[in-house]
Protein backbone atom coordinates (compact mmCIF):
# COMPACT_ATOMS: atom_id res chain seq x y z
CA UNK A 1 0.00 0.00 0.00
CA UNK A 2 2.83 2.38 0.86
CA UNK A 3 4.55 1.72 -2.47
CA UNK A 4 1.27 2.39 -4.30
CA UNK A 5 0.87 5.76 -2.55
CA UNK A 6 4.46 6.70 -3.44
CA UNK A 7 3.88 5.80 -7.09
CA UNK A 8 0.66 7.85 -7.14
CA UNK A 9 2.43 10.84 -5.60
CA UNK A 10 5.24 10.65 -8.16
CA UNK A 11 2.72 10.39 -11.02
CA UNK A 12 0.76 13.39 -9.77
CA UNK A 13 3.96 15.39 -9.38
CA UNK A 14 5.03 14.51 -12.92
CA UNK A 15 1.63 15.52 -14.33
CA UNK A 16 1.72 18.81 -12.43
CA UNK A 17 5.19 19.57 -13.79
CA UNK A 18 3.95 18.96 -17.34
CA UNK A 19 0.93 21.18 -16.66
CA UNK A 20 3.21 23.93 -15.38
CA UNK A 21 5.42 23.55 -18.44
CA UNK A 22 2.39 23.85 -20.72
CA UNK A 23 1.28 27.02 -18.93
CA UNK A 24 4.72 28.57 -19.40
CA UNK A 25 4.74 27.57 -23.04
CA UNK A 26 1.29 29.03 -23.66
CA UNK A 27 2.41 32.41 -22.35
CA UNK A 28 5.07 32.69 -25.04
CA UNK A 29 4.60 33.86 -28.62
CA UNK A 30 7.24 31.89 -30.45
CA UNK A 31 10.18 34.10 -29.45
CA UNK A 32 12.45 31.06 -29.43
CA UNK A 33 10.91 29.27 -32.43
CA UNK A 34 13.25 30.66 -35.08
CA UNK A 35 16.85 29.57 -35.35
CA UNK A 36 19.28 31.68 -33.28
CA UNK A 37 21.12 33.00 -36.34
CA UNK A 38 17.85 34.48 -37.66
CA UNK A 39 16.98 36.14 -34.35
CA UNK A 40 20.51 37.51 -33.98
CA UNK A 41 21.29 38.61 -37.52
CA UNK A 42 18.08 40.05 -38.99
CA UNK A 43 16.15 42.62 -36.95
CA UNK A 44 18.18 43.89 -33.97
CA UNK A 45 15.88 45.76 -31.56
CA UNK A 46 16.98 48.40 -29.07
CA UNK A 47 15.55 51.24 -26.92
CA UNK A 48 12.07 49.64 -27.01
CA UNK A 49 9.79 51.31 -24.44
CA UNK A 50 6.08 51.22 -23.52
CA UNK A 51 4.62 54.48 -22.23
CA UNK A 52 2.53 52.53 -19.67
CA UNK A 53 1.78 48.96 -18.75
CA UNK A 54 -1.49 49.38 -16.83
CA UNK A 55 -4.51 51.09 -18.37
CA UNK A 56 -8.26 50.80 -18.90
CA UNK A 57 -10.39 49.56 -21.76
CA UNK A 58 -10.57 52.35 -24.43
CA UNK A 59 -7.31 53.91 -23.17
CA UNK A 60 -4.41 54.23 -25.57
CA UNK A 61 -0.93 52.82 -25.05
CA UNK A 62 2.08 53.21 -27.31
CA UNK A 63 5.28 51.29 -27.88
CA UNK A 64 8.27 52.97 -29.50
CA UNK A 65 11.89 52.20 -30.10
CA UNK A 66 14.48 51.52 -32.73
CA UNK A 67 15.85 48.57 -34.66
CA UNK A 68 18.90 47.93 -36.79
CA UNK A 69 18.70 45.80 -39.92
CA UNK A 70 21.83 43.68 -39.76
CA UNK A 71 24.42 44.08 -42.51
CA UNK A 72 25.40 40.42 -42.15
CA UNK A 73 21.97 39.22 -43.25
CA UNK A 74 21.87 35.39 -43.34
CA UNK A 75 22.28 34.06 -46.86
CA UNK A 76 19.56 31.45 -46.28
CA UNK A 77 16.96 34.08 -45.27
CA UNK A 78 15.23 36.10 -48.02
CA UNK A 79 16.17 39.77 -48.03
CA UNK A 80 13.71 42.05 -46.17
CA UNK A 81 12.15 43.38 -49.34
CA UNK A 82 8.64 43.00 -47.87
CA UNK A 83 8.25 43.24 -44.10
CA UNK A 84 5.34 44.08 -41.84
CA UNK A 85 5.56 45.55 -38.33
CA UNK A 86 2.81 44.42 -35.98
CA UNK A 87 2.00 43.51 -32.38
CA UNK A 88 1.78 39.91 -31.17
CA UNK A 89 -1.20 39.45 -28.82
CA UNK A 90 -3.17 36.44 -27.50
CA UNK A 91 -6.26 37.31 -29.54
CA UNK A 92 -7.96 40.67 -30.24
CA UNK A 93 -7.19 42.18 -26.82
CA UNK A 94 -5.91 45.42 -28.42
CA UNK A 95 -6.58 47.29 -31.63
CA UNK A 96 -3.92 49.21 -33.57
CA UNK A 97 -4.91 52.82 -34.26
CA UNK A 98 -1.64 54.38 -35.51
CA UNK A 99 1.74 53.25 -36.76
CA UNK A 100 4.84 55.26 -37.67
CA UNK A 101 8.21 54.42 -39.16
CA UNK A 102 10.88 57.14 -39.02
CA UNK A 103 8.10 59.58 -38.13
CA UNK A 104 5.99 58.74 -41.19
CA UNK A 105 2.54 57.14 -40.87
CA UNK A 106 2.33 53.88 -42.80
CA UNK A 107 -0.02 50.91 -43.08
CA UNK A 108 1.47 48.64 -45.74
CA UNK A 109 4.48 46.38 -45.87
CA UNK A 110 7.84 48.07 -46.20
CA UNK A 111 11.16 47.30 -47.84
CA UNK A 112 14.00 47.47 -45.29
CA UNK A 113 17.61 48.17 -46.15
CA UNK A 114 20.31 46.00 -44.51
CA UNK A 115 22.64 48.21 -42.51
CA UNK A 116 19.93 50.80 -41.86
CA UNK A 117 18.49 52.01 -38.57
CA UNK A 118 14.82 52.85 -38.11
CA UNK A 119 12.68 54.18 -35.30
CA UNK A 120 9.09 53.11 -34.90
CA UNK A 121 5.98 53.88 -32.89
CA UNK A 122 2.72 51.93 -32.63
CA UNK A 123 -0.37 53.29 -30.87
CA UNK A 124 -2.82 50.73 -29.50
CA UNK A 125 -6.17 50.83 -27.73
CA UNK A 126 -7.32 48.51 -24.95
CA UNK A 127 -10.20 46.22 -25.96
CA UNK A 128 -10.48 43.26 -23.57
CA UNK A 129 -9.56 43.39 -19.85
CA UNK A 130 -6.92 41.01 -18.57
CA UNK A 131 -3.18 40.49 -18.20
CA UNK A 132 -1.37 39.80 -21.47
CA UNK A 133 2.17 39.21 -22.68
CA UNK A 134 2.72 41.50 -25.70
CA UNK A 135 5.53 41.83 -28.27
CA UNK A 136 6.23 44.07 -31.23
CA UNK A 137 7.43 41.93 -34.11
CA UNK A 138 8.46 42.05 -37.74
CA UNK A 139 6.92 39.53 -40.09
CA UNK A 140 9.58 38.87 -42.74
CA UNK A 141 8.29 37.50 -46.02
CA UNK A 142 9.25 33.82 -46.46
CA UNK A 143 11.18 33.87 -43.16
CA UNK A 144 8.71 34.25 -40.28
CA UNK A 145 8.30 36.47 -37.25
CA UNK A 146 11.24 38.14 -35.51
CA UNK A 147 9.97 39.13 -32.07
CA UNK A 148 10.95 42.27 -30.23
CA UNK A 149 11.18 42.48 -26.43
CA UNK A 150 7.95 41.56 -24.65
CA UNK A 151 6.19 43.07 -21.64
CA UNK A 152 3.14 42.31 -19.50
CA UNK A 153 0.19 44.66 -20.00
CA UNK A 154 -2.68 44.93 -17.52
CA UNK A 155 -5.98 46.09 -19.02
CA UNK A 156 -8.75 46.90 -16.54
CA UNK A 157 -12.43 47.71 -16.99
CA UNK A 158 -15.35 45.97 -18.68
CA UNK A 159 -15.45 44.55 -22.23
CA UNK A 160 -18.85 46.21 -22.77
CA UNK A 161 -17.24 49.65 -22.37
CA UNK A 162 -15.17 49.25 -25.53
CA UNK A 163 -16.05 51.35 -28.57
CA UNK A 164 -14.20 52.08 -31.76
CA UNK A 165 -15.83 55.09 -33.47
CA UNK A 166 -14.54 55.95 -36.95
CA UNK A 167 -15.67 58.73 -39.27
CA UNK A 168 -16.15 57.53 -42.84
CA UNK A 169 -15.18 59.53 -45.92
CA UNK A 170 -18.84 60.55 -46.18
CA UNK A 171 -18.72 62.10 -42.71
CA UNK A 172 -20.78 59.35 -41.06
CA UNK A 173 -19.66 58.24 -37.59
CA UNK A 174 -19.79 54.46 -37.14
CA UNK A 175 -18.67 52.07 -34.41
CA UNK A 176 -16.33 49.56 -36.03
CA UNK A 177 -17.01 47.09 -33.22
CA UNK A 178 -20.62 46.54 -34.39
CA UNK A 179 -20.78 48.13 -37.87
CA UNK A 180 -22.01 45.60 -40.45
CA UNK A 181 -22.28 42.83 -37.85
CA UNK A 182 -25.92 42.02 -38.61
CA UNK A 183 -25.29 42.04 -42.35
CA UNK A 184 -22.33 39.70 -41.95
CA UNK A 185 -24.31 37.28 -39.77
CA UNK A 186 -27.18 37.26 -42.28
CA UNK A 187 -25.04 36.42 -45.31
CA UNK A 188 -22.96 33.80 -43.49
CA UNK A 189 -26.19 32.17 -42.32
CA UNK A 190 -27.75 32.37 -45.79
CA UNK A 191 -24.86 30.70 -47.60
CA UNK A 192 -24.47 28.16 -44.80
CA UNK A 193 -28.15 27.17 -45.01
CA UNK A 194 -28.00 27.00 -48.82
CA UNK A 195 -24.95 24.72 -48.70
CA UNK A 196 -26.54 22.56 -46.00
CA UNK A 197 -29.75 22.22 -48.01
CA UNK A 198 -27.80 21.20 -51.13
CA UNK A 199 -25.88 18.60 -49.12
CA UNK A 200 -29.00 17.20 -47.46
CA UNK A 201 -30.73 16.93 -50.83
CA UNK A 202 -28.14 14.35 -51.87
CA UNK A 203 -27.62 12.50 -48.59
CA UNK A 204 -31.34 12.01 -47.90
CA UNK A 205 -31.35 8.97 -50.22
CA UNK A 206 -29.46 5.69 -49.75
CA UNK A 207 -25.72 6.09 -50.30
CA UNK A 208 -22.63 4.07 -50.99
CA UNK A 209 -23.66 0.41 -51.18
CA UNK A 210 -27.07 0.90 -52.88
CA UNK A 211 -25.56 3.35 -55.36
CA UNK A 212 -22.62 1.03 -55.94
CA UNK A 213 -25.01 -1.81 -56.76
CA UNK A 214 -26.86 0.43 -59.23
CA UNK A 215 -23.57 1.25 -60.94
CA UNK A 216 -22.70 -2.45 -61.12
CA UNK A 217 -26.13 -3.12 -62.64
CA UNK A 218 -25.63 -0.45 -65.33
CA UNK A 219 -28.28 1.92 -63.88
CA UNK A 220 -26.02 4.95 -63.53
CA UNK A 221 -28.46 7.14 -65.48
CA UNK A 222 -31.02 6.66 -62.70
CA UNK A 223 -28.67 7.98 -60.02
CA UNK A 224 -29.40 11.58 -61.08
CA UNK A 225 -33.10 12.36 -61.42
CA UNK A 226 -34.81 15.12 -63.38
CA UNK A 227 -35.43 17.01 -60.12
CA UNK A 228 -31.70 16.82 -59.35
CA UNK A 229 -30.91 18.37 -62.72
CA UNK A 230 -33.58 21.06 -62.30
CA UNK A 231 -32.34 22.13 -58.88
CA UNK A 232 -28.71 22.07 -60.06
CA UNK A 233 -29.58 24.36 -62.97
CA UNK A 234 -31.43 26.70 -60.62
CA UNK A 235 -28.41 26.95 -58.30
CA UNK A 236 -25.98 27.29 -61.22
CA UNK A 237 -27.91 30.28 -62.56
CA UNK A 238 -29.39 31.70 -59.35
CA UNK A 239 -26.20 31.97 -57.25
CA UNK A 240 -24.19 34.10 -59.78
CA UNK A 241 -27.23 36.28 -60.49
CA UNK A 242 -27.81 36.82 -56.77
CA UNK A 243 -24.13 37.66 -56.15
CA UNK A 244 -24.03 40.15 -59.03
CA UNK A 245 -27.31 41.77 -57.94
CA UNK A 246 -26.22 42.18 -54.32
CA UNK A 247 -22.83 43.48 -55.48
CA UNK A 248 -24.58 46.12 -57.62
CA UNK A 249 -26.78 47.12 -54.66
CA UNK A 250 -23.72 47.44 -52.42
CA UNK A 251 -21.88 49.63 -54.94
CA UNK A 252 -24.96 51.82 -55.28
CA UNK A 253 -25.28 52.19 -51.50
CA UNK A 254 -21.57 52.75 -50.87
CA UNK A 255 -20.20 54.49 -54.00
CA UNK A 256 -17.09 55.84 -52.24
CA UNK A 257 -14.93 52.97 -51.06
CA UNK A 258 -11.21 52.38 -50.68
CA UNK A 259 -10.03 48.84 -51.49
CA UNK A 260 -7.58 46.94 -49.32
CA UNK A 261 -4.10 48.24 -50.06
CA UNK A 262 -1.44 45.96 -51.52
CA UNK A 263 1.34 48.46 -52.19
CA UNK A 264 4.87 48.33 -50.77
CA UNK A 265 6.11 51.40 -48.90
CA UNK A 266 9.62 52.68 -49.49
CA UNK A 267 10.85 54.43 -46.32
CA UNK A 268 14.53 55.27 -46.17
CA UNK A 269 16.49 54.43 -43.01
CA UNK A 270 17.65 57.10 -40.60
CA UNK A 271 20.64 59.18 -41.54
CA UNK A 272 23.96 57.52 -40.83
CA UNK A 273 24.59 57.34 -37.13
CA UNK A 274 26.96 59.82 -35.54
CA UNK A 275 29.46 57.04 -34.85
CA UNK A 276 29.98 56.44 -38.58
CA UNK A 277 33.67 57.12 -39.18
CA UNK A 278 34.11 58.04 -35.51
CA UNK A 279 34.15 54.66 -33.81
CA UNK A 280 35.02 51.47 -35.70
CA UNK A 281 34.61 48.01 -34.18
CA UNK A 282 35.94 44.95 -36.02
CA UNK A 283 35.19 41.47 -34.69
CA UNK A 284 38.24 39.27 -35.03
CA UNK A 285 37.00 36.08 -33.36
CA UNK A 286 34.02 34.70 -31.42
CA UNK A 287 34.01 31.62 -29.19
CA UNK A 288 31.16 30.08 -27.21
CA UNK A 289 32.34 28.30 -24.07
CA UNK A 290 29.66 25.68 -23.40
CA UNK A 291 30.42 24.80 -19.74
CA UNK A 292 30.50 28.50 -18.75
CA UNK A 293 27.58 29.55 -21.00
CA UNK A 294 29.69 32.46 -22.17
CA UNK A 295 30.32 34.08 -25.56
CA UNK A 296 33.78 35.57 -25.90
CA UNK A 297 34.61 38.14 -28.58
CA UNK A 298 37.97 39.42 -29.66
CA UNK A 299 37.39 42.86 -31.14
CA UNK A 300 39.50 45.69 -32.46
CA UNK A 301 38.18 49.12 -31.47
CA UNK A 302 39.38 52.29 -33.18
CA UNK A 303 38.37 55.42 -31.26
CA UNK A 304 38.49 58.42 -33.60
CA UNK A 305 36.40 60.61 -31.32
CA UNK A 306 37.70 63.43 -29.12
CA UNK A 307 36.87 61.75 -25.79
CA UNK A 308 37.54 58.42 -24.07
CA UNK A 309 35.01 55.60 -24.65
CA UNK A 310 33.83 52.66 -22.57
CA UNK A 311 31.93 49.56 -23.65
CA UNK A 312 28.66 49.37 -21.73
CA UNK A 313 26.39 46.78 -23.35
CA UNK A 314 26.10 43.94 -25.81
CA UNK A 315 22.61 43.14 -27.13
CA UNK A 316 21.48 40.19 -29.24
CA UNK A 317 18.08 38.52 -29.79
CA UNK A 318 16.52 40.86 -27.15
CA UNK A 319 19.01 39.78 -24.48
CA UNK A 320 21.10 42.56 -22.92
CA UNK A 321 24.48 41.92 -21.30
CA UNK A 322 25.50 44.95 -19.23
CA UNK A 323 28.80 46.20 -17.91
CA UNK A 324 28.14 46.55 -14.18
CA UNK A 325 30.17 49.78 -14.07
CA UNK A 326 27.98 51.51 -16.68
CA UNK A 327 24.46 50.29 -15.88
CA UNK A 328 23.21 53.86 -15.42
CA UNK A 329 23.61 54.36 -19.16
CA UNK A 330 21.30 51.45 -20.06
CA UNK A 331 18.20 52.81 -21.85
CA UNK A 332 16.11 49.66 -22.11
CA UNK A 333 13.52 48.04 -19.85
CA UNK A 334 15.26 46.73 -16.71
CA UNK A 335 12.59 44.03 -16.41
CA UNK A 336 13.43 42.61 -19.84
CA UNK A 337 15.96 39.87 -20.58
CA UNK A 338 18.83 41.72 -18.92
CA UNK A 339 22.00 40.32 -17.39
CA UNK A 340 23.08 43.22 -15.09
CA UNK A 341 26.62 41.92 -14.70
CA UNK A 342 26.79 39.78 -17.80
CA UNK A 343 29.46 41.76 -19.68
CA UNK A 344 33.10 41.66 -18.67
CA UNK A 345 36.22 43.12 -20.32
CA UNK A 346 39.81 41.99 -20.13
CA UNK A 347 40.80 45.67 -20.04
CA UNK A 348 38.19 47.93 -18.44
CA UNK A 349 40.21 51.14 -18.87
CA UNK A 350 38.56 53.74 -21.14
CA UNK A 351 39.65 53.67 -24.79
CA UNK A 352 41.49 56.94 -25.32
CA UNK A 353 40.99 59.27 -28.33
CA UNK A 354 43.04 58.05 -31.28
CA UNK A 355 43.68 54.67 -29.62
CA UNK A 356 43.31 51.36 -31.40
CA UNK A 357 42.81 48.54 -28.95
CA UNK A 358 42.38 44.81 -29.40
CA UNK A 359 40.41 43.48 -26.46
CA UNK A 360 38.39 40.52 -25.27
CA UNK A 361 34.74 40.91 -24.32
CA UNK A 362 32.82 38.15 -22.55
CA UNK A 363 29.02 37.98 -22.43
CA UNK A 364 28.05 35.29 -19.95
CA UNK A 365 24.73 34.33 -18.43
CA UNK A 366 22.23 31.46 -18.33
CA UNK A 367 20.22 33.39 -20.95
CA UNK A 368 22.31 31.72 -23.65
CA UNK A 369 20.71 28.43 -22.64
CA UNK A 370 17.23 29.48 -21.47
CA UNK A 371 16.65 31.56 -24.62
CA UNK A 372 17.97 28.69 -26.77
CA UNK A 373 20.72 30.85 -28.23
CA UNK A 374 23.36 28.23 -27.55
CA UNK A 375 21.77 26.19 -30.34
CA UNK A 376 23.74 28.47 -32.64
CA UNK A 377 26.69 26.06 -32.49
CA UNK A 378 24.50 23.34 -34.05
CA UNK A 379 23.11 25.54 -36.86
CA UNK A 380 24.25 25.23 -40.44
CA UNK A 381 24.85 29.01 -40.28
CA UNK A 382 26.88 29.25 -37.09
CA UNK A 383 27.42 33.01 -36.98
CA UNK A 384 26.45 35.48 -34.28
CA UNK A 385 25.29 39.05 -34.66
CA UNK A 386 24.40 41.82 -32.25
CA UNK A 387 24.85 45.42 -31.21
CA UNK A 388 27.74 46.75 -29.15
CA UNK A 389 27.06 49.97 -27.23
CA UNK A 390 29.94 52.32 -26.40
CA UNK A 391 29.63 55.43 -24.22
CA UNK A 392 31.55 58.70 -24.18
CA UNK A 393 32.89 59.14 -20.64
CA UNK A 394 32.71 62.96 -20.91
CA UNK A 395 29.46 63.76 -22.76
CA UNK A 396 27.66 60.42 -22.16
CA UNK A 397 27.02 60.19 -25.91
CA UNK A 398 26.25 56.69 -27.14
CA UNK A 399 27.77 54.94 -30.15
CA UNK A 400 26.31 51.74 -31.59
CA UNK A 401 28.18 49.23 -33.68
CA UNK A 402 26.74 46.11 -35.30
CA UNK A 403 29.17 43.22 -34.87
CA UNK A 404 29.18 39.74 -36.36
CA UNK A 405 31.49 36.74 -36.53
CA UNK A 406 31.60 32.98 -37.04
CA UNK A 407 31.28 31.12 -33.73
CA UNK A 408 33.78 28.49 -32.60
CA UNK A 409 32.38 26.19 -29.86
CA UNK A 410 34.58 25.31 -26.88
CA UNK A 411 33.64 22.22 -24.89
CA UNK A 412 36.11 22.63 -22.04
Amino acid sequence: MKKLLIKCAVSVGFMLSLYSLNIQTAMAHGEKALEPFIRMRTIQWYDVQWDKQKFNVNDEVSVSGKFHVAEDWPVSVPKPEASFLNISTPGPVLIRTERYLNGKPWMNSVALQPGGDYNFKIVLKGRLPGRYHIHPFFNLKDAGQVMGPGVWLDITGSPSDFSNPVKTINGELVDMETFGLGNGIFWHSFWGLLATAWLLWWVRRPLFIPRYRMLQAGLEDELVTSNDRLIAKGILIGVPVLVLAINAMTISRYPNTIPLQASLDQILPLSAQVNAGVVDVETLKAEYRIPERAMTFTVKVNNRSENPLQIGEFSTANVHFLNKDLQAAYQGDPNSLTAPEGLSLDNAAPIQPGEQRTMTITASDAFWETEKLDGLIRDADSRIGGLLFLYDTVTAARYISSITAAVIPKFN
